[in-house]
């Protein structure tokens, strides 16, 4: 059976999102915040492999998407407040990053096969 990096790459941010949560200084609603985008990441995709429909995996996906750019905002935000490194934010906004990517792949590939 193939690897589904996209959902190893999701569970990887959540789990890495959490612990750095976990290890640093900032308002609790942040924290609350970005644990939600990244953990909804990792569920949508997750719920996506078991979709009713194409058009339900696209939805989860595109949710995917949104919820991974706002936790790339909540990773500026940190950064910005100076609650994480410089080098931590890159680690994790590449993360982000090439989860989005694949995301969006995903979603045109989905797109193109419901014509």
């Amino acid at each position: 059976m193939a690897k589904n990096y996209l959902l190893i790459y999701a569970e990887q941010l959540a789990t890495d999102v959490e612990l750095l949560c976990q290890n640093i200084k900032a308002p609790s609603n942040t924290l609350f915040q970005i644990r939600k985008s990244s953990s909804s990441v990792y569920a949508n995709i997750r719920e996506a492999n078991y979709g009713q429909s194409k058009a339900d995996m696209l939805s989860k996906f595109e949710i995917a998407l949104k919820e991974c750019s706002e936790t790339e905002g909540w990773l500026q935000l940190l950064l910005n407040t100076q609650a994480i490194s410089e080098e931590a934010f890159k680690a994790h906004r590449n993360l982000c990053g090439r989860i989005r990517r694949m995301l969006i792949a995903s979603c045109k590939t989905l797109k193109e096969n419901a014509k």
